[in-house]
């Protein structure tokens, strides 16, 4: 049987990725740098400059890779994080919004290095997948008219 492969997304940063992870690793819970490489005699970083960081952020593992200024994030990818409560919208938005991030439509942001992210609340997730198409169109036109999510909005919503 084959070995399954190790995932993990590589975000391309131009000289902040060490910056970047430390500050993701300090917002999400269980979190951590796992590995740091540097840049050798062969570049194409300076020699001894951090060329990738390896991290956990919960259970997800990624990595930042200092690659320079040639590409820059967009919303096409976003990390999303799950939460229950208003208060975890609340403190996840705040910290990743801070020094320079942007809120956007539909409980989107981007944070100071502009990686998108979502703050989606659990319980809009199960409305939304679920059976009952009218308790999932009420949540849907109400998270359309919202940046950071309502929790309690939404869930009036649900309830009609």
């Amino acid at each position: 049987m084959p070995v399954t492969p190790k995932l993990r997304p590589m975000l391309w940063f131009d000289g902040q990725a060490e910056e970047a992870a430390k500050l993701y690793v300090s917002i999400i819970p269980n979190s951590k740098i796992l590995d740091v490489a540097r840049y050798g005699d062969t570049g194409p970083g300076p020699k001894g400059s951090v060329m990738t960081v390896a991290f956990r952020l919960g259970d997800f593992e990624l990595v930042a890779l200092n690659g320079g200024p040639q590409f820059k994030f967009n919303e096409a990818i976003s990390l999303v994080i799950e939460v229950e409560t208003q208060e975890e919208i609340d403190r996840y938005w705040k910290a990743l919004t801070a020094d320079g991030g942007q809120e956007g439509p539909c409980g989107w942001l981007k944070d100071r290095y502009g990686l998108s992210w979502q703050v989606v609340p659990a319980s809009a997730i199960r409305v939304l997948s679920g059976s009952d198409q009218k308790k999932a169109d009420r949540v849907m036109a109400a998270v359309m008219e919202m940046k950071k999510f309502d929790l309690g909005k939404i869930e009036a919503a649900a309830h009609g």
